[in-house]
């Protein structure tokens, strides 16, 4: 079955679900698993908020398990279509050398001060923006960065949830 719209979505079984699900929290197949159970979902908007609340209830080994699941930004390796695209959209594809040597530096830092990478949801983001927000991220305490980074896990699940639907003609 190809899933079209959010009612093709209610319609499938669990494994089906978490497949067309499972990239929505970067190679995190659980919160799709945890939130299948609350179907069917009225909007895009209810499916998100699902599974925005089974990241918020999941314990803190599973949440830094999502975190450390996510790239580091301008990173030059493999990653998955959706990030891949989602940095290219930012330009962080295309950083000069020394742009790429900053962010770089500035994700060294950062992982070493939260043992996490960078997370920002970049898109409509230019790389000078996205360098001054790693720049003012980086000097939070840990517990604040903690929070952001997870809310910020959410608004690239929620992007890529109305993407996803928004290709298909349902929101």
């Amino acid at each position: 079955m190809s899933v079209r719209t959010l009612g093709d979505l209610n319609e499938l079984d669990d494994d089906a679900f978490v497949d067309e699900l499972r990239d929505v929290y970067e190679h995190s197949p659980w919160v799709a698993e945890r939130a299948a159970s609350a179907r069917p979902f009225e909007t895009v908007s209810d499916l998100h908020t699902e599974m925005a609340r089974v990241v918020r209830e999941a314990d803190e080994a599973e949440q830094l398990e999502l975190l450390r699941a996510h790239p580091d930004l301008g990173e030059r390796t493999e990653m998955t279509d959706a990030s891949e695209a989602e940095q290219s959209s930012a330009g962080l594809d295309e950083l000069g050398p020394e742009q790429y040597e900053t962010f770089q530096r500035l994700n060294e830092r950062y992982q070493r001060r939260f043992e996490f990478p960078f997370i920002m949801a970049v898109k409509g983001a230019s790389p000078d923006e996205i360098q001054a927000a790693m720049e003012a991220r980086v000097e939070n305490d840990e517990s604040t960065e903690f929070r952001t980074a997870l809310e910020e896990v959410d608004e690239i699940a929620r992007l890529r949830l109305d993407d996803r639907f928004r290709e298909a003609g349902d929101s």
